[in-house]
């Protein structure tokens, strides 16, 4: 196992910390771990790409340290009142979706390798800046997070969600032999 895995499970590692320090009215230095949490989101894409050390094992685990985290990140700052409920709805429901669709396409013998689409680059800042943005107001004791924020997650999440299931579908759809011939671009057609 490379750095590059080792930093991605630093990451999962980091997780409780965080929310344990959330929960527990530390807001600073939960944003320090925050921050240090996705520092080695950036490092690791970046010593595995330099390293030529991307890896299956790289690739599972690198996007669902980053859903665990955020996903850790909306429930304790909903449940501390510094973010709305909806906001954490919208995100939740549309990673339940997409695991949920990609189970679906595994069970139907599909090997599917996600890239991330520009709207869901977009999303994944814009939530990452939401949780960032609900930190501060913790921190700085204010009532919620800046309400463009919140609808500039929403929107690129809901737009991403229907992009990956609009790929979804098409992958679904198309004929078993074109699934077949080139299964990791099959969901990019």
């Amino acid at each position: 196992m490379g750095l590059a895995n080792w930093l991605t499970l630093l990451r999962i590692l980091l997780i409780p910390v965080f929310v344990t320090l959330l929960v527990y009215r530390r807001p600073g230095v939960a944003l320090l771990v925050f921050a240090v949490a996705a520092f080695t989101d950036l490092l690791d894409g970046w010593v595995a790409r330099r390293h030529k050390d991307e890896s299956t094992l790289g690739a599972f685990l690198d996007p669902t340290a980053d859903k665990l985290l955020l996903t850790a990140s909306f429930v304790t700052l909903t449940y501390l009142k510094a973010l709305p409920f909806w906001i954490a709805a919208v995100v939740i429901s549309r990673d339940v979706i997409l695991v949920v669709g990609a189970l679906l396409i595994y069970m139907l013998g599909g090997r599917i390798r996600p890239r991330p689409t520009w709207a869901g680059k977009a999303a994944t800042f814009f939530q990452v800046l939401t949780v960032l943005t609900g930190l501060l107001a913790r921190f700085f004791q204010i009532q919620l997070a800046p309400k463009p924020v919140l609808w500039l997650a929403a929107a690129f999440t809901i737009i991403s969600g229907l992009q990956y299931i609009i790929q979804g579908m098409r992958f679904l759809n198309a004929p078993p032999v074109e699934r077949e011939e080139s299964p990791e671009d099959a969901l990019y057609r």
